[in-house]
């Protein structure tokens, strides 16, 4: 990752680089935390999980609090479809309820992505 004062790229591909995913998934979690916190959630209110998959995609990095779950990743989509959110009825459900999406700019506001998230899933 680059110097503090600069902005992890979410953007820039992942795939085929190990080293490259592993700051991904790094800066995600931490993103996410802030995300937490932004959304009033305490420690231990949620789930954070990480699954790099396969060489070839990024993996993804996900908050699953009792309702709410989100998700990172960088899609085939393109990098405006991200970040995926939606209500869920608790930490066992990975269906949930309808998919939002956001782009993965938002990380680096979790204020407005939190605000974005209550407006579409009213948590």
């Amino acid at each position: 990752m680059s110097t503090r004062n600069s902005r992890f790229d979410f953007r820039k591909p992942v795939s085929y680089d190990p080293d490259r995913k592993v700051l991904f998934h790094g800066a995600a979690r931490r993103q996410l935390r802030l995300l937490g916190q932004a959304l009033g959630f305490s420690t231990g209110s949620y789930d954070l999980r990480s699954n790099p998959a396969g060489i070839a995609v990024s993996g993804e990095i996900t908050l699953h609090a009792e309702q709410l779950y989100v998700q990172v990743s960088q899609p085939c989509m393109g990098c405006d479809t991200g970040i995926l959110f939606r209500r869920c009825s608790g930490r066992k459900d990975y269906v949930g309820g309808h998919n939002n999406f956001a782009s993965l700019d938002l990380l680096h506001d979790p204020k407005l992505l939190a605000q974005r998230i209550r407006e579409a899933c009213h948590v």
